[in-house]
């Protein structure tokens, strides 16, 4: 029987009765961090036989070094020090500034990636701009670990990849394909035309930031040959941008693709390794496409290209032979709305069949796929959505899989048969509740659980298939040595449940109340928003958004949370409202939740106040520009105002093209716009950006002050020279934190 919440909380925090310190924001962005030892970059060896992971050294918890866990002798050994190898940080490339920004880790130095061989016996790393490979020892220890280097000095190496034998290299340098020998260090290019507007073998600006694609290169199986990306922007007209920073500003040309305008042109090519000789594969006729993925046949004899429309309502999955002979279709995604990319393609049988992931259902599930045929048998089926595909044991049958099965606050592991004829019975494998995020040796044997909850700090265990726990690499109880043990007393309970939207459909929300809450109380809300369609709020997880609800429920606010209609994690149905209507169902839904809030005892429903960043600052100015007098203060980080001004494959995947044939704006795009309501802001707002975003530009909030200032509005406005959308500098961190902190208080407890 599981426990009652109330005594599973309990039961969670083993430290001593003490008095609980006061949580401040201080605390919670300092070091030690308050969620306890954290790794980074974790990955199972491909064997199984270990488990490596980034981690910060003593000094600078950003600067990373090389670990290894050995499941076998449970010992953990650091096996390189980014210092040992480059005393300074190096100066970053425009490209790796860019590309790091983009994966999130743009305050991380040291080795801030790395890649097995495929055998296992070795790890590429890059760092400073050079590339250098580890031989790991056959056993751990304190036996040594040799490193090569495999390029050195000027430019800035990019994206290097193993081949299958782990003994070249390939990589971008100066926007061509490069090869390096890791025996002899002989270098040499493969493309010589990437220069300007053209590059080869990197991941466009599209690519990066919206289609979960990092990489322009993709080795064969046998080695032979590399497939790759050639991108031309010179289609984009160049536009101009201004970072400012403290003491400088820099104008920066960019080739930005805003939404109707041109994309960068596509060629797919394959390259021969031991001739250089490269051949031009046929993309169709239209060459106005999105190419989001590009896979190897496991016979090394063609490639598996996805091929999406403009309109990104159809996704083609081509078989191209790589002799240049005619592309076989083998099947095609169709939707009235737009389709989801996923990495869910698994080739079986040695070629003959592959697994894939479709909502054609109206749910994400999993399908086994005959090439020859292109039929497709269901091997999941129900009312909730597969989330992705971790591992495929071909010996024993099985693939396994994360999903949100009981609930889209929670996700967990399960199995299923490759041979099933009972699609909607599928096996759970993790245990708790919570959020899982797995990863797995290559044969599905053994797999690392990253795991949390709103009560649990994330932990890091190593597993059987079965779910059986093999080691735990990091523990993270919340005993008296803990980070978080001298504010765990005053740790506030998270509810979750479910509010039905206009439709019908379920709308799941999380709330964490007061210290000392009373029903009978009144209290003021934050009503914490992002509302767009590729990110949910309510989950089941820990995280320093969740400490920063910790600490606002201790100064005695309601936090609240709701995802609306549009968001990812429910099915077709739950996001199919938002096509064409960004900006408002989002609204529609957050109101009722809102509604919903004034409708309890305890909500007080004159001091309701929103908060978002990104789409959720965007989703705060719809929220109190449609419905001024309801929230009583609005704080609102990087906002987009103008979705003209946003980038093509996001955009137009939602709300089509901007302009119609005569110019005007679509009405899709001036019902979605911020600009469209500003004049009707009628409650005190706090506006925030970073001045070097190259996201959501910095324009986006420079058009809404004018806008305001020319109605003679007043509000309250902070901008952070040098920041970028994440505004992730140490102190700028908090400093955010701290205004929208004084900000709601001054309008949400005035006199408290």
């Amino acid at each position: 029987m599981p426990l009652p919440r109330s005594l599973a909380l309990a039961a969670l925090f083993t430290v001593s009765a003490v008095s609980a310190e006061e949580l401040t924001l201080e605390r919670i962005f300092e070091s030690p961090e308050l969620s306890g030892p954290t790794l980074r970059a974790v990955q199972l060896a491909p064997d199984g036989s270990m488990v490596t992971f980034l981690r910060g050294s003593e000094d600078d918890a950003d600067r990373l070094d090389l670990w290894r866990f050995d499941p076998a002798t449970g010992t953990t050994q650091r096996l390189i020090a980014a210092d040992d190898i480059l005393a300074e940080p190096a100066e970053l490339s425009a490209e790796e500034e860019a590309r790091r920004e983009r994966a999130r880790i743009s305050g991380l130095s040291g080795i801030v990636e790395y890649r097995f061989a495929e055998d296992g016996r070795s790890i590429l790393f890059p760092l400073g701009g050079d590339i250098f490979v580890a031989e790991l020892p056959d056993t751990p220890g304190n036996a040594p670990i040799r490193v090569r280097q495999v390029t050195t000095g000027e430019p800035f190496d990019l994206d290097p990849r193993l081949s299958p034998d782990g003994q070249q290299v390939a990589f971008v340098r100066d926007q061509d394909l490069w090869i390096a020998d890791i025996e002899t260090g002989e270098l040499r290019p493969l493309t010589a035309d990437g220069a300007g507007p053209v590059t080869n073998a990197m991941a466009e600006f599209i690519a990066q930031e919206e289609m979960g694609r990092a990489r322009g290169f993709w080795w064969s199986p046998d080695g032979a040959h590399i497939a790759f990306l050639q991108a031309d922007a010179s289609p984009i007209e160049p536009s101009r941008r201004y970072e400012v920073s403290g003491d400088t500003i820099t104008m920066i040309e960019q080739r930005y693709p805003y939404a109707g305008t041109p994309n960068a042109r596509m060629k797919l090519g394959v390259v021969a390794v031991e001739s250089g000789d490269i051949r031009w594969l046929d993309l169709g006729e239209d060459d106005d496409i999105y190419i989001p993925r590009v896979d190897w046949h496991p016979d090394s004899a063609a490639l598996a290209v996805q091929r999406q429309a403009r309109d990104q309502k159809s996704l083609e999955l081509l078989r191209m032979p790589i002799d240049g002979s005619e592309p076989q279709r083998i099947l095609t995604e169709t939707s009235e709305t737009w389709i989801n990319l996923h990495d869910d393609l698994r080739f079986l049988d040695g070629g003959e069949s592959f697994l894939w992931s479709s909502e054609r259902s109206g749910y994400r599930h999993l399908y086994l796929v005959d090439i020859a045929t292109g039929d497709a048998r269901t091997l999941t089926a129900g009312d909730w959505p597969v989330t992705e595909v971790v591992a495929v044991d071909e010996d024993l049958g099985l693939v396994y899989f994360t999903a949100s099965e009981a609930t889209p606050a929670e996700q967990h592991l399960y199995r299923q048969s490759l041979a099933t004829r009972t699609p909607e019975a599928v096996q759970r494998v993790s245990r708790r509740s919570g959020w899982h995020q797995v990863t797995f040796d290559r044969g599905g044997r053994t797999y690392l659980d990253l795991y949390s909850n709103v009560d649990q700090p994330p932990q890091l265990s190593l597993h059987s298939s079965d779910g059986e726990r093999l080691a735990w690499l990091i523990e993270n109880r919340i005993d008296d040595d803990h980070p978080y043990a001298p504010f765990a007393d005053g740790h506030r309970p998270t509810e979750f449940g479910v509010i039905a939207a206009e439709d019908g459909q379920s709308m799941h929300y999380r709330i964490v109340t007061p210290t000392g809450f009373d029903e009978a109380t009144q209290y003021p809300v934050i009503q914490y928003v992002y509302g767009g369609p590729t990110s949910r709020l309510v989950q089941n997880r820990w995280g320093r958004r969740h400490l920063i609800e910790q600490y606002w429920a201790r100064q005695g606010y309601v936090v609240f949370s709701i995802d609306n209609r549009g968001i990812t994690g429910q099915g077709v149905a739950f996001q199919a409202p938002a096509y064409k209507n960004l900006g408002v169902v989002e609204v529609v839904d957050q109101k009722l939740g809102t509604e919903w809030l004034t409708a309890q005892p305890w909500a007080d429903p004159e001091r309701i106040g929103v908060f978002g960043w990104s789409y959720g600052g965007y989703m705060t100015l719809m929220m109190q520009m449609q419905h001024p007098g309801i929230y009583a203060a609005g704080a609102a980080v990087a906002p987009v105002t103008d979705w003209a001004l946003y980038d093509t494959h996001y955009t137009e995947r939602y709300l089509g093209m901007p302009r119609n044939d005569d110019g005007s704006p679509t009405e899709p795009y001036t019902r979605g716009n911020v600009l469209t309501y500003a004049e009707q802001l009628a409650d005190p707002l706090l506006l925030i950006h970073g001045m070097a975003d190259d996201n959501v530009l910095f324009t986006h909030s420079t058009m809404l002050m004018q806008q305001l200032q020319d109605a003679a509005i007043d509000f309250d406005l902070m901008t952070y020279p040098g920041e970028k959308h994440g505004i992730t500098g140490k102190g700028q961190r908090l400093h955010v934190y701290r205004q929208i902190d004084r900000f709601f208080d001054r309008h949400l407890r005035p006199g408290q």
